[in-house]
Protein backbone atom coordinates (compact mmCIF):
# COMPACT_ATOMS: atom_id res chain seq x y z
CA UNK A 1 0.00 0.00 0.00
CA UNK A 2 2.34 2.89 -0.96
CA UNK A 3 -0.09 5.34 -1.80
CA UNK A 4 0.44 7.34 1.18
CA UNK A 5 -1.39 10.18 1.26
CA UNK A 6 0.36 13.49 0.72
CA UNK A 7 -0.83 14.92 4.24
CA UNK A 8 1.37 12.50 6.03
CA UNK A 9 4.41 14.48 5.25
CA UNK A 10 2.83 17.49 6.13
CA UNK A 11 1.67 16.26 9.39
CA UNK A 12 5.23 15.04 10.45
CA UNK A 13 7.01 18.56 9.02
CA UNK A 14 4.69 20.82 11.04
CA UNK A 15 4.74 18.64 14.35
CA UNK A 16 6.66 15.79 14.38
CA UNK A 17 9.54 15.99 14.16
CA UNK A 18 11.71 14.45 17.31
CA UNK A 19 15.07 15.15 19.43
CA UNK A 20 17.92 13.39 16.81
CA UNK A 21 19.74 12.38 20.54
CA UNK A 22 18.81 9.26 22.63
CA UNK A 23 15.61 7.82 21.93
CA UNK A 24 14.07 6.79 25.56
CA UNK A 25 12.02 3.94 25.33
CA UNK A 26 9.97 1.21 27.69
CA UNK A 27 9.13 -2.04 26.35
CA UNK A 28 7.04 -4.93 27.98
CA UNK A 29 5.30 -8.39 27.55
CA UNK A 30 1.34 -8.94 26.90
CA UNK A 31 0.52 -12.39 28.12
CA UNK A 32 -0.25 -13.33 24.85
CA UNK A 33 3.24 -12.59 23.42
CA UNK A 34 2.52 -9.19 22.54
CA UNK A 35 5.72 -7.17 22.58
CA UNK A 36 4.97 -3.40 23.61
CA UNK A 37 7.67 -0.39 23.03
CA UNK A 38 6.32 3.32 24.39
CA UNK A 39 8.29 6.09 23.43
CA UNK A 40 6.84 9.37 24.83
CA UNK A 41 7.42 13.14 23.15
CA UNK A 42 4.96 15.42 23.76
CA UNK A 43 6.68 18.06 21.78
CA UNK A 44 4.16 17.73 18.96
CA UNK A 45 0.06 16.90 19.78
CA UNK A 46 0.41 14.25 17.48
CA UNK A 47 0.97 10.11 18.23
CA UNK A 48 1.53 7.12 16.27
CA UNK A 49 0.05 3.58 16.49
CA UNK A 50 2.05 0.96 14.67
CA UNK A 51 2.17 -2.59 14.31
CA UNK A 52 4.83 -5.24 12.51
CA UNK A 53 4.32 -8.56 12.02
CA UNK A 54 6.87 -10.94 11.69
CA UNK A 55 5.87 -12.06 7.99
CA UNK A 56 7.42 -11.35 4.84
CA UNK A 57 7.66 -12.58 1.18
CA UNK A 58 10.27 -15.54 2.62
CA UNK A 59 7.53 -16.92 4.39
CA UNK A 60 5.01 -18.31 2.06
CA UNK A 61 4.53 -21.15 0.25
CA UNK A 62 6.71 -21.36 -3.03
CA UNK A 63 3.63 -22.24 -4.78
CA UNK A 64 1.66 -18.84 -3.14
CA UNK A 65 4.03 -16.40 -3.78
CA UNK A 66 2.85 -13.31 -3.56
CA UNK A 67 0.82 -13.66 -0.30
CA UNK A 68 2.17 -11.27 2.39
CA UNK A 69 2.22 -8.46 0.37
CA UNK A 70 -1.80 -9.40 -0.50
CA UNK A 71 -2.39 -9.43 2.97
CA UNK A 72 -0.19 -5.79 3.48
CA UNK A 73 -3.60 -4.86 0.93
CA UNK A 74 -6.70 -7.04 2.74
CA UNK A 75 -6.14 -6.27 6.23
CA UNK A 76 -7.42 -3.34 5.14
CA UNK A 77 -11.21 -4.19 3.95
CA UNK A 78 -12.49 -4.43 7.42
CA UNK A 79 -13.27 -6.09 10.82
CA UNK A 80 -16.35 -7.40 12.39
CA UNK A 81 -16.48 -4.16 13.71
CA UNK A 82 -15.62 -1.92 10.98
CA UNK A 83 -17.28 -2.09 7.83
CA UNK A 84 -15.61 -2.83 4.53
CA UNK A 85 -14.48 0.39 2.96
CA UNK A 86 -14.78 2.06 6.14
CA UNK A 87 -11.15 2.01 7.07
CA UNK A 88 -9.68 4.84 5.36
CA UNK A 89 -13.01 6.94 6.35
CA UNK A 90 -12.42 6.97 9.72
CA UNK A 91 -9.04 7.52 9.87
CA UNK A 92 -9.36 10.48 7.61
CA UNK A 93 -12.49 11.72 9.47
CA UNK A 94 -10.46 11.51 12.83
CA UNK A 95 -7.88 13.96 11.59
CA UNK A 96 -5.26 11.13 11.03
CA UNK A 97 -3.32 9.36 8.20
CA UNK A 98 -2.35 5.36 7.85
CA UNK A 99 -0.46 3.33 5.58
CA UNK A 100 1.26 0.04 5.49
CA UNK A 101 4.54 -1.86 3.59
CA UNK A 102 5.73 -5.25 3.00
CA UNK A 103 9.13 -6.75 2.82
CA UNK A 104 10.69 -10.21 2.40
CA UNK A 105 10.92 -10.28 6.09
CA UNK A 106 8.07 -8.48 7.23
CA UNK A 107 5.08 -6.55 7.37
CA UNK A 108 4.18 -3.14 8.78
CA UNK A 109 0.91 -0.68 9.58
CA UNK A 110 0.57 2.41 11.01
CA UNK A 111 -1.84 4.93 11.86
CA UNK A 112 -1.32 8.95 12.77
CA UNK A 113 -3.50 10.47 14.89
CA UNK A 114 -3.89 13.51 16.97
CA UNK A 115 -2.82 12.65 19.96
CA UNK A 116 -6.52 12.99 21.22
CA UNK A 117 -7.30 9.91 19.51
CA UNK A 118 -4.70 7.51 20.62
CA UNK A 119 -7.21 5.40 22.00
CA UNK A 120 -8.98 4.98 18.17
CA UNK A 121 -5.39 4.10 16.96
CA UNK A 122 -5.32 1.21 19.13
CA UNK A 123 -8.66 0.10 18.95
CA UNK A 124 -7.95 0.05 15.22
CA UNK A 125 -4.68 -1.71 15.11
CA UNK A 126 -6.32 -4.31 17.51
CA UNK A 127 -9.41 -5.16 15.68
CA UNK A 128 -7.11 -5.64 12.33
CA UNK A 129 -5.54 -8.52 14.61
CA UNK A 130 -8.14 -9.52 16.54
CA UNK A 131 -11.13 -10.80 13.90
CA UNK A 132 -10.51 -8.95 10.14
CA UNK A 133 -13.02 -9.72 7.75
CA UNK A 134 -11.20 -12.30 5.48
CA UNK A 135 -13.86 -13.02 2.51
CA UNK A 136 -14.08 -13.66 -1.13
CA UNK A 137 -15.43 -10.29 -2.57
CA UNK A 138 -12.10 -8.76 -0.40
CA UNK A 139 -9.88 -10.93 -1.78
CA UNK A 140 -11.37 -10.78 -5.32
CA UNK A 141 -11.18 -6.75 -4.84
CA UNK A 142 -7.67 -6.82 -3.41
CA UNK A 143 -6.50 -9.03 -6.24
CA UNK A 144 -7.20 -7.01 -8.86
CA UNK A 145 -5.77 -3.93 -7.32
CA UNK A 146 -2.58 -6.08 -6.71
CA UNK A 147 -2.55 -6.69 -10.47
CA UNK A 148 -2.86 -3.05 -11.10
CA UNK A 149 0.07 -2.55 -9.27
CA UNK A 150 2.27 -4.81 -10.72
CA UNK A 151 1.26 -3.46 -13.76
CA UNK A 152 1.99 -0.06 -12.68
CA UNK A 153 5.56 -0.31 -10.75
CA UNK A 154 7.45 -3.83 -12.42
CA UNK A 155 5.55 -4.68 -15.98
CA UNK A 156 5.35 -1.24 -17.35
CA UNK A 157 7.91 0.34 -15.28
CA UNK A 158 11.64 0.77 -17.39
CA UNK A 159 13.87 -1.60 -15.14
CA UNK A 160 10.83 -2.69 -13.00
CA UNK A 161 12.06 -6.48 -13.23
CA UNK A 162 15.64 -5.68 -12.19
CA UNK A 163 15.88 -6.55 -8.69
CA UNK A 164 13.59 -9.50 -8.82
CA UNK A 165 16.17 -10.72 -11.64
CA UNK A 166 19.12 -10.79 -9.45
CA UNK A 167 17.28 -12.17 -6.76
CA UNK A 168 16.32 -15.05 -8.97
CA UNK A 169 19.74 -15.51 -10.03
CA UNK A 170 21.91 -15.08 -6.44
CA UNK A 171 19.49 -16.83 -4.31
CA UNK A 172 18.79 -20.70 -5.50
CA UNK A 173 17.36 -22.01 -1.94
CA UNK A 174 15.89 -19.44 0.45
CA UNK A 175 12.92 -17.83 -0.43
CA UNK A 176 14.57 -14.59 -1.24
CA UNK A 177 14.49 -15.75 -4.58
CA UNK A 178 11.07 -14.67 -5.76
CA UNK A 179 9.45 -11.02 -5.69
CA UNK A 180 7.76 -9.93 -2.90
CA UNK A 181 4.92 -8.56 -5.21
CA UNK A 182 4.89 -13.02 -6.06
CA UNK A 183 3.21 -14.60 -8.37
CA UNK A 184 -0.03 -13.19 -9.48
CA UNK A 185 -1.21 -16.93 -11.50
CA UNK A 186 -0.37 -18.02 -7.39
CA UNK A 187 -2.75 -15.53 -6.30
CA UNK A 188 -5.24 -16.47 -8.93
CA UNK A 189 -4.97 -19.89 -7.93
CA UNK A 190 -5.37 -19.83 -4.03
CA UNK A 191 -8.19 -20.45 -2.10
CA UNK A 192 -10.24 -18.23 0.34
CA UNK A 193 -9.37 -21.13 3.17
CA UNK A 194 -5.52 -20.50 2.08
CA UNK A 195 -5.70 -16.98 2.75
CA UNK A 196 -7.50 -17.41 6.21
CA UNK A 197 -4.83 -20.09 7.17
CA UNK A 198 -2.49 -17.55 6.48
CA UNK A 199 -4.10 -15.07 8.39
CA UNK A 200 -4.56 -17.49 11.40
CA UNK A 201 -0.49 -18.83 11.11
CA UNK A 202 0.88 -15.10 11.18
CA UNK A 203 -1.01 -12.14 12.04
CA UNK A 204 -0.90 -13.51 15.58
CA UNK A 205 0.22 -11.36 18.99
CA UNK A 206 2.82 -13.34 19.74
CA UNK A 207 4.31 -12.57 15.91
CA UNK A 208 4.11 -8.85 16.68
CA UNK A 209 5.49 -5.76 18.14
CA UNK A 210 3.18 -2.81 18.80
CA UNK A 211 4.67 0.56 19.14
CA UNK A 212 3.21 3.66 20.27
CA UNK A 213 5.26 6.61 19.67
CA UNK A 214 4.50 10.41 20.10
CA UNK A 215 2.30 12.73 22.82
CA UNK A 216 0.53 10.49 25.24
CA UNK A 217 0.66 9.45 28.94
CA UNK A 218 2.06 6.10 29.40
CA UNK A 219 -0.04 4.78 31.85
CA UNK A 220 -3.44 5.39 30.25
CA UNK A 221 -1.81 4.03 26.89
CA UNK A 222 -0.58 0.63 28.63
CA UNK A 223 -4.51 0.89 29.99
CA UNK A 224 -6.16 1.10 26.68
CA UNK A 225 -2.71 -1.39 25.24
CA UNK A 226 -4.49 -4.35 28.31
CA UNK A 227 -8.01 -3.33 27.17
CA UNK A 228 -7.98 -4.04 23.59
CA UNK A 229 -5.19 -6.29 22.84
CA UNK A 230 -4.70 -8.39 26.26
CA UNK A 231 -7.92 -10.37 25.19
CA UNK A 232 -6.68 -11.46 21.75
CA UNK A 233 -5.53 -15.33 22.27
CA UNK A 234 -1.51 -16.17 21.66
CA UNK A 235 -1.06 -18.17 18.09
CA UNK A 236 0.20 -21.47 17.68
CA UNK A 237 4.30 -21.06 17.86
CA UNK A 238 5.52 -20.48 14.20
CA UNK A 239 8.31 -22.84 13.05
CA UNK A 240 10.30 -21.19 10.88
CA UNK A 241 12.40 -23.50 8.21
CA UNK A 242 15.92 -22.40 8.02
CA UNK A 243 17.96 -22.28 4.51
CA UNK A 244 21.63 -21.98 3.86
CA UNK A 245 23.02 -21.13 0.28
CA UNK A 246 25.88 -22.62 -0.97
CA UNK A 247 28.53 -19.90 -1.40
CA UNK A 248 28.53 -18.45 -4.83
CA UNK A 249 31.97 -19.77 -6.29
CA UNK A 250 31.66 -18.57 -10.19
CA UNK A 251 30.64 -16.25 -11.78
CA UNK A 252 27.21 -16.59 -12.70
CA UNK A 253 25.81 -15.12 -15.90
CA UNK A 254 22.16 -14.27 -16.94
CA UNK A 255 20.07 -12.19 -19.06
CA UNK A 256 16.77 -10.35 -19.52
CA UNK A 257 14.61 -8.57 -21.78
CA UNK A 258 12.56 -6.11 -20.72
CA UNK A 259 9.85 -4.52 -23.76
CA UNK A 260 10.35 -0.96 -21.36
CA UNK A 261 14.11 -0.06 -22.11
CA UNK A 262 15.93 1.25 -24.43
CA UNK A 263 19.28 1.12 -22.60
CA UNK A 264 20.98 -1.87 -21.57
CA UNK A 265 22.36 -2.12 -18.10
CA UNK A 266 24.74 -3.99 -16.71
CA UNK A 267 24.45 -5.21 -13.57
CA UNK A 268 26.94 -7.03 -10.79
CA UNK A 269 25.11 -8.30 -7.93
CA UNK A 270 26.77 -10.43 -4.82
CA UNK A 271 25.10 -12.46 -2.10
CA UNK A 272 26.20 -11.09 1.60
CA UNK A 273 25.58 -11.72 5.12
CA UNK A 274 22.68 -10.86 7.19
CA UNK A 275 21.77 -7.18 8.31
CA UNK A 276 22.44 -7.80 11.65
CA UNK A 277 26.57 -8.61 11.08
CA UNK A 278 29.19 -6.51 11.21
CA UNK A 279 29.97 -7.39 7.85
CA UNK A 280 26.92 -6.00 6.54
CA UNK A 281 27.21 -2.57 7.93
CA UNK A 282 31.01 -2.22 6.59
CA UNK A 283 28.94 -3.30 2.90
CA UNK A 284 27.07 -0.59 3.78
CA UNK A 285 29.79 1.78 4.13
CA UNK A 286 31.67 0.56 0.86
CA UNK A 287 28.79 0.91 -1.01
CA UNK A 288 28.72 4.93 0.02
CA UNK A 289 32.29 4.98 -1.11
CA UNK A 290 31.41 3.78 -4.23
CA UNK A 291 28.46 5.54 -5.55
CA UNK A 292 26.93 7.43 -3.37
CA UNK A 293 26.20 11.14 -4.55
CA UNK A 294 28.39 12.23 -7.43
CA UNK A 295 31.39 12.84 -5.75
CA UNK A 296 31.63 8.96 -5.29
CA UNK A 297 34.49 7.07 -6.88
CA UNK A 298 32.41 5.12 -9.67
CA UNK A 299 30.08 8.13 -10.33
CA UNK A 300 33.28 10.65 -10.51
CA UNK A 301 35.18 8.27 -12.72
CA UNK A 302 33.00 6.49 -15.06
CA UNK A 303 30.32 9.35 -15.52
CA UNK A 304 32.00 12.55 -14.95
CA UNK A 305 35.42 12.07 -15.69
CA UNK A 306 35.54 9.09 -18.69
CA UNK A 307 31.58 9.89 -19.75
CA UNK A 308 31.05 5.82 -20.06
CA UNK A 309 28.27 5.83 -18.60
CA UNK A 310 24.66 7.87 -18.29
CA UNK A 311 24.48 6.59 -14.69
CA UNK A 312 25.91 3.99 -11.92
CA UNK A 313 24.86 3.33 -8.85
CA UNK A 314 25.81 0.39 -5.98
CA UNK A 315 23.34 -0.43 -2.91
CA UNK A 316 23.41 -2.67 -0.07
CA UNK A 317 20.28 -4.44 0.59
CA UNK A 318 20.25 -5.77 3.57
CA UNK A 319 18.10 -8.28 4.70
CA UNK A 320 17.16 -10.84 7.80
CA UNK A 321 18.87 -13.61 6.90
CA UNK A 322 21.56 -12.54 4.03
CA UNK A 323 21.97 -9.92 1.81
CA UNK A 324 23.00 -8.79 -1.69
CA UNK A 325 25.22 -6.26 -2.42
CA UNK A 326 24.43 -4.78 -6.07
CA UNK A 327 26.26 -2.42 -8.84
CA UNK A 328 24.85 -1.32 -11.85
CA UNK A 329 25.40 1.07 -14.78
CA UNK A 330 23.53 2.37 -17.99
CA UNK A 331 26.62 2.27 -20.96
CA UNK A 332 26.88 5.54 -22.66
CA UNK A 333 27.80 4.89 -26.49
CA UNK A 334 29.97 4.04 -28.05
CA UNK A 335 30.99 2.27 -24.52
CA UNK A 336 29.63 -1.72 -23.87
CA UNK A 337 28.47 -2.97 -20.85
CA UNK A 338 31.91 -4.86 -20.34
CA UNK A 339 33.79 -1.60 -20.54
CA UNK A 340 31.94 -0.77 -17.59
CA UNK A 341 31.93 -3.58 -15.96
CA UNK A 342 35.94 -3.51 -15.99
CA UNK A 343 36.12 0.37 -14.45
CA UNK A 344 33.71 -1.09 -11.93
CA UNK A 345 36.22 -3.66 -11.16
CA UNK A 346 39.61 -1.69 -11.67
CA UNK A 347 37.63 0.38 -8.39
CA UNK A 348 36.92 -2.85 -6.17
CA UNK A 349 40.78 -3.67 -6.53
CA UNK A 350 41.67 -0.77 -5.36
CA UNK A 351 39.22 -0.77 -2.16
CA UNK A 352 40.63 -4.13 -1.79
CA UNK A 353 43.92 -3.40 -1.66
CA UNK A 354 44.59 0.36 -0.73
CA UNK A 355 43.31 1.91 2.68
CA UNK A 356 41.04 4.80 1.86
CA UNK A 357 43.00 8.17 3.41
CA UNK A 358 42.06 8.55 7.27
CA UNK A 359 39.89 12.22 5.62
CA UNK A 360 37.64 9.69 4.04
CA UNK A 361 37.16 8.02 6.53
CA UNK A 362 35.75 10.63 8.58
CA UNK A 363 33.89 11.85 6.04
CA UNK A 364 32.38 8.61 5.84
CA UNK A 365 31.65 8.72 9.41
CA UNK A 366 30.24 12.37 8.83
CA UNK A 367 27.73 11.01 6.02
CA UNK A 368 26.44 7.76 8.53
CA UNK A 369 26.37 10.15 11.48
CA UNK A 370 23.80 12.25 9.35
CA UNK A 371 22.05 9.69 8.17
CA UNK A 372 21.58 7.95 11.76
CA UNK A 373 20.23 11.59 12.81
CA UNK A 374 17.45 12.00 10.33
CA UNK A 375 16.21 8.29 10.87
CA UNK A 376 15.24 9.75 14.09
CA UNK A 377 14.75 12.83 13.74
CA UNK A 378 10.88 12.09 12.93
CA UNK A 379 8.01 10.07 15.05
CA UNK A 380 7.42 8.08 12.32
CA UNK A 381 11.34 7.14 11.31
CA UNK A 382 11.19 6.53 15.29
CA UNK A 383 8.19 3.98 15.48
CA UNK A 384 9.39 2.01 12.40
CA UNK A 385 13.36 1.78 13.74
CA UNK A 386 12.17 0.75 17.47
CA UNK A 387 9.65 -1.93 15.53
CA UNK A 388 12.42 -2.81 13.23
CA UNK A 389 15.14 -3.36 15.77
CA UNK A 390 13.37 -5.51 18.11
CA UNK A 391 12.09 -7.59 15.26
CA UNK A 392 14.49 -8.06 12.83
CA UNK A 393 17.73 -7.40 15.26
CA UNK A 394 16.52 -8.50 18.81
CA UNK A 395 17.62 -5.56 20.22
CA UNK A 396 15.49 -2.65 20.46
CA UNK A 397 18.54 -0.15 22.09
CA UNK A 398 20.30 -0.62 18.40
CA UNK A 399 18.06 2.56 18.13
CA UNK A 400 20.59 4.56 20.16
CA UNK A 401 24.12 2.02 19.64
CA UNK A 402 24.34 0.73 16.28
CA UNK A 403 25.74 4.42 14.96
CA UNK A 404 29.09 3.07 17.67
CA UNK A 405 29.53 0.61 15.50
CA UNK A 406 29.60 2.60 12.28
CA UNK A 407 31.86 4.54 14.11
CA UNK A 408 34.20 2.10 15.09
CA UNK A 409 34.72 0.99 11.55
CA UNK A 410 38.29 0.50 10.32
CA UNK A 411 39.70 1.13 6.97
CA UNK A 412 41.53 -2.15 7.24
CA UNK A 413 38.16 -3.33 7.85
CA UNK A 414 36.95 -1.59 4.69
CA UNK A 415 39.31 -3.03 2.34
CA UNK A 416 39.45 -6.59 3.93
CA UNK A 417 35.57 -7.02 3.85
CA UNK A 418 35.97 -5.57 -0.38
CA UNK A 419 38.32 -8.95 -0.56
CA UNK A 420 36.14 -11.07 1.55
CA UNK A 421 32.66 -10.54 -0.70
CA UNK A 422 33.18 -8.43 -3.72
CA UNK A 423 35.37 -10.77 -5.89
CA UNK A 424 34.14 -11.75 -10.03
CA UNK A 425 34.11 -15.73 -9.04
CA UNK A 426 31.57 -14.95 -6.49
CA UNK A 427 28.82 -13.02 -7.90
CA UNK A 428 26.29 -12.55 -10.71
CA UNK A 429 26.41 -11.06 -13.99
CA UNK A 430 23.46 -9.65 -15.67
CA UNK A 431 22.89 -8.44 -18.80
CA UNK A 432 19.71 -6.13 -18.45
CA UNK A 433 18.81 -5.42 -22.17
CA UNK A 434 15.82 -4.15 -24.24
CA UNK A 435 13.95 -6.80 -26.02
CA UNK A 436 14.56 -7.79 -29.47
CA UNK A 437 11.09 -7.45 -30.21
CA UNK A 438 11.34 -3.85 -29.22
CA UNK A 439 15.12 -3.30 -31.51
CA UNK A 440 13.35 -4.54 -34.28
CA UNK A 441 10.65 -2.12 -34.12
Amino acid sequence: MKNSLMALGALFMLGGVASAQKVAFEEYKLDNGLHVILHNDPSAPTVITSVMYHVGAKDENPERTGFAHFFEHLLFEGTENIKRGEWFKIVTGNGGVNNANTTDDRTYYYEVFPSNNLELGLWMEAERMLHPVINQIGVDTQNEVVKEEKRLRVDNQPYGNFLAEVKKNIFTKHPYRWATIGSMSHLDAATLEEFQAFNKKFYIPNNAVLIVAGDFKNEQAKEWIQKYFGPIKKGAAIQRETFVEEPITQTIKAKFEDANIQIPAIVAAYRTPSMKTRDARVLDMISSILSDGKSSRLYKKIVDDKKMALQIGAFSNSQEDYGSYIIYGLPQAPNTAENILAEIDLEIVKLQTELISEKDLQKLQNKFENQYVNSNSTIDGIADNLASYHLLYGDVNLINTEIEIYHSITREEIRDIAKKYLNPNQRLVLDYVPSKDKAQN
